[in-house]
């Protein structure tokens, strides 16, 4: 008889159904890769209704999550909850219960991801998390194994499918941001609540999870480093274009001599770029080692069956015999640059009805700030200003200044504009 791997697990949405349909259908090719015939015999969820339907009962079904941990048979669960909690006790039980443990749950990894790993060393089990960052991309795989033998520098990308299909629409017809949001739900792109995608959370939980693998530091998430796309205008994306460039929620980590810059924001890369090419619901993520020099990973970053196969990849090497790394390990201590620190260059777009008096207002208050404009355009009503690198404390005091100088009645857009990408 086959030797088996037991498996339990927690959700049965659209990841946790497409892990059972990906793993029946192509059973025979994942037990020749693993070594061993994976069994899913428990799952948890609301509606065991469902889970009964779609496995023909082939699968023990309840709502108790206890039921996974306590089965002795069962070595290895996957949480596909997602949310901090029940996930989080469940996956700690999981792991004082001597299972192993995959999870898609980027929330829980870029906020308790420290917590986790300290159980999962105590016991000395392995948490496997592939499935948490740009769905179907091993880009995690990626930073522990095949990048391994370099010092990153610097990693970017384009983390949120929901995101760039919005920018996308928006860029290719003339929708609002209101519209393209709809359409996005219309498509099943986008949750009925979307807040975690257009306000960029989901995209900083995924680049924190990142940041911890590249650089070998704890996990962190800075929610005030993260800025989101909800409200963006049709104006600055035509304008953008205008401009050679496309609007990207980029999301990027970078050093910066010892200091890391932790960054997510809308931001203008040049229509010639690799990452400009990137749309509707895909993810891209680029990695720049010493060694390898630039690498591009690009492919579905979300999607039940895309998920899955992150997933099953996780299971494949559990059942090889792989351990993941349980805690992050650095050789020096790497401290995070404040936000007032961090420098860029900036797209500034402000609107007044009176044009030639903004102009004779802004352009001497950016000057005395010493923030230099590389470019200028007057569309209609609107002035389009490209600065060149400036920090975001100095930056802030000077827009802040003419806001008062205005009485608060300037209107402005500001985007960053990428430093370097493909």
């Amino acid at each position: 008889m086959a030797e088996k791997l037991i498996v339990g697990m927690a959700g049965f949405g659209t990841v946790g159904s497409s892990v059972y349909q990906v793993l029946k259908r192509n059973a025979a090719l994942i037990h020749a890769r693993a070594g061993k015939q994976i069994e899913i015999k428990r799952v948890v969820c609301r509606k065991t209704d469902k889970v009964i339907l779609q496995t023909q009962g082939n699968v023990i079904a309840s709502n108790d999550l206890n039921s996974i941990i306590d089965d002795p048979s069962i070595s290895v669960v996957i949480e596909v909850m997602g949310g901090i909690e029940p996930a989080k006790t469940f996956i700690l039980n999981a792991l004082k219960n001597g299972k192993d443990v995959i999870t898609a749950n980027k929330a829980l990894l870029a906020t308790h991801g420290d917590e986790i790993f300290e159980e999962a060393r105590k016991q000395n089990r392995s948490v496997f998390f592939e499935a948490s960052v740009a769905g179907g991309i091993p880009v995690i795989k990626a930073l522990r194994e095949g990048l391994a033998g370099n010092q990153i520098s610097k990693v970017s990308g384009i983390l949120n499918g929901t995101g760039n299909y919005i920018l996308s629409a928006m860029h290719k017809t003339p929708l609002s941001f209101a519209e393209a949001l709809k359409n996005a739900q219309q498509l099943g792109y986008a949750e009925a609540d979307p807040t975690f995608d257009i306000e960029g959370l989901d995209t900083g939980h995924k680049l924190s999870i990142l940041t911890s693998l590249a650089f070998g530091v704890p996990f962190h998430f800075d929610i005030t480093a993260v800025e989101g796309i909800k409200g963006i205008s049709s104006f600055d994306i035509q304008f953008a274009q205008k401009l050679g460039f496309v609007v990207k929620l980029l999301a990027t980590v970078e050093k910066i001599n010892d200091r890391l810059s932790f960054q997510v924001a809308p931001t203008l890369i040049s229509q010639n770029s690799i990452l400009a090419q990137v749309s509707d619901a895909m993810n891209a993520v680029e990695i720049v080692g010493d060694a390898v020099g630039k690498t591009l990973f690009y492919g579905a970053g979300a999607g039940g069956e895309a998920t899955a196969s992150a997933v099953l990849a996780d299971v494949t090497d559990i059942a090889k015999g792989h351990k993941s790394i349980v805690k992050p390990d650095s050789a020096t201590v790497v401290t995070f640059l404040d936000n007032n620190e961090k420098r860029n260059k900036n797209y500034i777009r402000f609107n007044s009805s009176s044009l030639n008096d903004l102009t004779n207002h802004v352009l001497p208050t950016l000057e005395k700030h010493q923030i230099v404009v590389e470019k200028i355009e007057e569309i209609n009503e609107n002035l389009v200003l490209l600065t060149q690198e400036i920090d975001e404390k100095t930056l802030q005091k000077a827009l802040t200044e003419l806001s008062q100088t205005y009485c608060n009645q300037l209107s402005f857009t500001r985007f960053r504009l990428a430093k370097s990408v493909n």
